[in-house]
């Protein structure tokens, strides 16, 4: 295990919205988490830069690891992590990463979007919007899709970071956007807005293919479930939609706002709210299947979910596993801090970061742990694993590679 020594990040190419590119030195700026309301900020410090490293094959181009959601790696854990390398970013980053196609793609709270080679470590482009990138991108087909704070929705080049098309909506688009096959087996983009509107679009150029309106602000990524779109909203309800046509086709209410993403697997939801609840629930019911409830705090991350439980990181301080078919505690493993990283399952083990500035792997089946790695900042960007590394960026602008 080592780390790179530390040197400060050079002045690299920013592109704006018209795709001229100038050149900037790092800033010291601020932090954020997203819910229904308006996001926190707090300082940052430099990091070290990267350097290369042997990678494997397996991408992560959208977030939570594939449209359905579900936080799944298919893959055994890293059993004796190390940090193969470490990039800085110019301010705190609590957006999770997309990686494919040979390059790392990742924004931070001061509004930028950074493309990282994956062979050389080093930054290819850097992207300005007017404010902060609270979510992941998508990679497809050699174009980079990400929304902003400023209420903007781009597709660049993944190779330059030209703006290759860009919608404006009403509000912040504080989701990230997923990618899902059309009736002529195309892929569409799918992406939520704070503005509270589901947008279906043409990835080539950005034409509106349908919207679909509820009654408040949504933060969660529209997930693909057994040919249907699925999601939750601040207006207490998990949405279930035509892929094609984006119909209504289902509506199960909870009990209060829906603050993150879905997870899904097969025909069932799982969803965490504001009334300290996480919720399952089959996409053409009329009510949830079950209701896991902890009493004194709620859960501001994503769920994961494998054949056995449902993972969910909790303000309370814990990790918490939930019988995906009865609703009971199968466990709960504790931390230094508030749990807001979203988990991913391996087929053996749990892995998260804590507000403590740890990664924490642990057994799904038990809840022991299996190791930890302390990371120095704050953890509440959600890991991906790609190219046979798990990848987490820091509270204070660190991206950390892990293998």
């Amino acid at each position: 295990m080592h780390s790179p020594a530390s040197t400060s990040l050079p002045a690299a190419p920013v592109h704006d919205r018209d795709g001229h590119a100038t050149f900037i030195l790092p800033l010291v700026v601020a932090t954020f988490l997203t819910s229904c309301d308006t996001p926190d900020k707090a300082p940052s410090t430099q990091a070290s830069e990267p350097e290369p490293a042997a990678t494997t094959s397996t991408p992560w181009p959208v977030t939570r690891g594939g449209p359905s959601l579900s936080g799944r790696v298919l893959s055994p854990v890293p059993r004796d992590p190390g940090i193969a390398w470490t990039f800085s970013l110019e301010s705190p980053g609590t957006a999770e990463a997309a990686a494919a196609e040979g390059m790392l793609v990742v924004g931070d709270v001061m509004g930028f979007l950074y493309a990282i080679d994956l062979e050389t470590r080093e930054l290819r482009w850097k992207y300005e919007t007017a404010d902060s990138i609270e979510a992941a991108p998508a990679i497809h087909n050699g174009r980079v899709f990400a929304g902003s704070g400023d209420g903007s929705f781009h597709a660049l080049d993944l190779a330059t970071g030209r703006e290759i098309w860009s919608i404006t909506g009403n509000e912040k688009f504080s989701s990230a956007p997923n990618l899902i096959p059309g009736p002529d087996g195309a892929l569409r983009l799918v992406v939520n807005g704070y503005d509270g509107i589901t947008r279906c679009l043409d990835p080539a150029d950005g034409t509106v293919i349908w919207t679909y309106q509820t009654n408040d602000y949504i933060n969660g990524t529209p997930a693909l479930v057994d040919g249907k779109l699925a999601f939750g909203g601040c207006d207490t309800v998990l949405h279930v939609l035509d892929a094609a046509s984006g119909e209504k086709l289902n509506a199960i209410a909870t009990e209060s706002q829906i603050t993150d993403s879905i997870a899904t697997d097969g025909t069932t939801l799982f969803a965490a709210n504001y009334a300290n609840q996480v919720v399952a629930a089959e996409t053409d019911a009329s009510e949830p299947t079950w209701i896991y409830q902890n009493d004194d705090f709620p859960f501001f991350s994503a769920p994961a979910v494998d054949e056995r439980n449902v993972y969910i990181g909790c303000r309370d301080k814990a990790l918490h596993a939930i019988d995906r078919k009865t609703g009971e505690q199968a466990w709960t493993f504790p931390t230094g801090g508030r749990i807001e990283s979203s988990p991913i399952v391996f087929d053996d083990a749990v892995v998260f970061g804590s507000s403590d500035g740890r990664l924490y792997a642990v057994d799904p089946a038990s809840g022991g742990e299996i190791w930890r790695l302390d990371l120095g900042e704050k953890l509440t960007a959600s890991p991906i694993f790609a190219f046979g590394q798990i990848i987490i960026t820091g509270g204070n602008g660190t991206v950390f590679a892990i293998e």
